[in-house]
Order: structure tokens, then sequence, then C-alpha cells
């Protein structure tokens, strides 16, 4: 009884860290990721206004695409999310998936809208990578 009882408490600990969680973030790359890695949150180093644009140019530059939870941590995504997570490139999302070996499995993404701080000076892009 007691041998059951422990292999059904073993296996239902393993079923529930497969669940798929909600999470919401920002689909980014590892070097912008890795600028702001000092911030409480997301929100603390990401400009709205120039967040896309920096990040794809960052992306074109040999980066790797990255999800930043609104606490600033920063999770792989394997490959199939890549490939999900491609048109939210520089955006604010919702998700659902599973985090294996830390890595981010997606199910499901969909993109919750910005707002900018008003006109960009020139160098505030350059500005992200500094902190």
């Amino acid at each position: 009884m007691k041998k059951s009882f422990v292999l059904f408490a073993a296996v239902t600990l393993i079923s529930m860290s497969a669940l798929a969680e909600k999470m919401t973030g920002y689909i980014s790359d590892d070097k912008c990721a890795a600028s702001g890695s000092k911030a409480a949150k997301a929100t603390d180093w990401i400009n709205p206004d120039v967040f896309e644009s920096c990040v794809k140019k960052c992306m074109k530059g040999g980066s790797t695409m990255v999800f930043v939870t609104e606490d600033n941590k920063v999770l792989k995504l394997d490959a199939a999310s890549a490939q999900k997570a491609l048109p939210h490139l520089g955006h604010r999302v919702s998700l659902t998936g599973t985090v294996e070996s830390g890595s981010l499995k997606i199910d499901e993404i969909a993109l919750i809208k910005m707002e900018g701080k008003g006109k960009p000076s020139s160098d505030v892009e350059e500005k992200m990578h500094q902190k």
C-alpha cells in the first residue's frame, strides 16, 4: 500500500511539472536580454518605442531568440517554439507553454499591445545596450 502511494505521488509530481502554464513577457534576443539582465523587471529596460527594431537588428547580427518574463527571467526557446514566436519578435506576448531543462516549449502565443512613450530620440536604441 505504501509503495503504491509513493509511486502515485511520484507520477503526480512528474505530471504536474509537465503541465502548461500561462505567462506574459517579451519575445527578445539574448543580446538585448543580457543588456537588461540586472533590472528587477523587464519594463525597467524595455522601451516600447525602439524594442522591436533593436531586437530585429540584433537577431540579424546573429543573436538568438529568447523569451523574457515580466520579472525579467530569460528562457531559451526550442526550435518549434522559435518558429511560433518569430512573428512576435520584439513584442509583448501572452503564451501557454512548459519549461523543460531551461527551455520554453510554447503551445499557444498571442500578441499584447505595448504602449509607447512617444517619439524616441535617435540614440535610444543604443542606450538599451548600455544599461
